[in-house]
């Protein structure tokens, strides 16, 4: 895939060598998180950021809700938006307090998104969306229905404006704490699938959740 070039507004001025504008590494990013931060200044122009679930359709980020919601209803009026995205990969415990940190992967896709009119491609937008939550799960359930379609807002991204930053590695330790007789390291921490639990008396779960794994 293609480099991102970074704009005015995606040039990291702060630990730039953590920027991360490989296309291919910033979708991999996305495409492991099941949950963005949306941030927007409301009609009274104070700052609002609401959590939501998303998908990738290529180089286009897909949002959805209610037709009723105001974040939606701000967002198809073209309003300048933040999306963010972050992983939490693991704890770095320094032998200092000052240089604990977070090995981490986070996104930031800056734009106006624009809203999705057509039925059909609205249906496909929703398909992308709970695939990206569980590969398999749309073939499995029922598709909205008229009703449901019009009740839901579906609004997409296009992914130009952004960047990605990684932090990696252990603890960095000033030089004259090294001797310090204090544990240092990293505490990886990872996102797993737990047993499925059944809504009533069913068959066994399928495959695709039983199986399910991320990243």
């Amino acid at each position: 895939m293609a480099q991102i070039f970074p704009t005015e507004r995606t040039t990291l001025r702060r630990l730039s060598k953590r920027g991360v504008f490989d296309r291919e590494q910033v979708y991999t990013i996305l495409d492991e998180a099941f949950i963005c931060h949306a941030g927007f200044n409301d009609e009274t122009g104070r700052p609002v950021v609401i959590p939501t679930a998303f998908g990738r359709d290529n180089d286009r980020l897909l949002l959805h809700g209610s037709a009723a919601s105001r974040m939606l209803r701000e967002f198809a009026s073209r309003v300048p938006i933040c999306v963010t995205v972050t992983l939490i990969d693991g704890l770095v415990l320094a032998r200092s307090a000052f240089h604990h940190s977070i090995n981490y992967r986070s996104v930031v896709v800056l734009g106006e998104a624009e809203k999705i009119e057509d039925e059909t491609q609205k249906n496909e937008a929703l398909r992308i969306i709970t695939e990206h939550l569980v590969p398999g799960r749309w073939n499995d359930a029922r598709p909205p229905n008229g009703q449901e379609l019009k009740a839901t807002s579906v609004l997409a991204l296009d992914l130009n404006e952004v960047s990605a930053k990684v932090r990696t590695g252990g603890p960095i330790d000033d030089e004259e704490d090294l001797g310090l007789p204090v544990w240092a390291g990293v505490l990886p921490l990872r996102l797993t699938p737990g047993q499925p639990i059944p809504d009533g008396d069913q068959p066994a779960a399928p495959a695709y959740i039983s199986n399910y794994r991320r990243g």
